[in-house]
């Protein structure tokens, strides 16, 4: 891993491959390794670049709250260390949060954008409270609940839940619970999509129970010229479950 230093914040990043820019921003609450297997298929047709977000992974934790808009500012940051000015972004679920935020922030900036079992809508005023109560959990208790609730939400698939729960456990409580806010404060960006003029790819598992692939289904009904890839019998880490099927769906962004 590398890493540079942001708003006094020290942020890591993987990079490999070789082509045009694509940054492959993780959910929660992960780190760039999700992305692996799908990355290997990848980097003869893209330069990939896969942070650890804000709190996550290598990344180190703010003391400050944050919002969807500081974890974009932080992309831009990292393009600019790398002197990247324009590139291909992918994010699966709260990646996709900061994929949005980042079209708004920086749409100049963009060649394309993906979401992967992801939404663009707010959180519902129950899942915004839910939110906030698990981050006060994690604060009193630790990470162990998340994890707990997370682990069966993520995949129906025993391999990449024994990988996502071991990951899961090593992420610091500061990261955890700043996300859960983040992700709680955050607005429907429906409009950012709808402004872009970059191609939009839209990736869903049908057997996602975290994200209904319902919610894909809504974007690509107000953005007619997105495609939009549903993928039977995947759950909520489809880059994980099938690799290939992702990669393949990520290589319709234009060479």
């Amino acid at each position: 891993m590398q890493s540079f230093v942001h708003g006094g914040l020290v942020l890591a990043y993987d990079r490999r491959g070789s082509g045009a820019p694509l940054v492959l921003i993780h959910g929660y609450p992960l780190d760039h390794s999700t992305w692996d297997e799908t990355a290997s298929l990848l980097a003869r047709d893209f330069d990939l670049i896969l942070p650890d977000v804000r709190g996550l992974g290598e990344s180190a934790a703010s003391d400050a709250a944050y919002a969807m808009d500081d974890l974009a500012a932080d992309l831009a940051a990292l393009l600019d260390h790398l002197k990247i000015k324009k590139a291909f972004v992918a994010g699966h679920s709260m990646g996709g949060y900061i994929t949005l935020a980042f079209a708004r922030a920086y749409p100049e900036r963009l060649l394309g954008l993906a979401l992967v079992s992801s939404q663009a809508v707010a959180d519902t005023p129950e899942r915004k409270e839910g939110r906030y109560a698990a981050a006060k959990q994690v604060a009193e208790t630790g990470i162990a609940s998340v994890v707990d609730a997370m682990t069966p939400k993520l995949s129906a698939d025993a391999r990449v839940q024994a990988y996502v729960r071991a990951l899961m456990g090593r992420q610091k409580p500061a990261g955890v619970i700043g996300s859960l806010k983040a992700m709680a404060e955050r607005e429907t960006l429906t409009s950012a999509l709808s402004n872009l003029e970059c191609p939009i790819l839209l990736i869903h598992g049908d057997a996602d129970v975290l994200i209904p692939i319902e919610r894909a289904r809504e974007v690509k009904a107000l953005v007619p010229s997105a495609d939009l890839f549903e993928l039977a019998g995947l759950g909520h880490m489809p880059m994980m479950e099938d690799p290939a099927a992702v990669a393949d769906a990520l290589k319709r962004f234009p060479g």
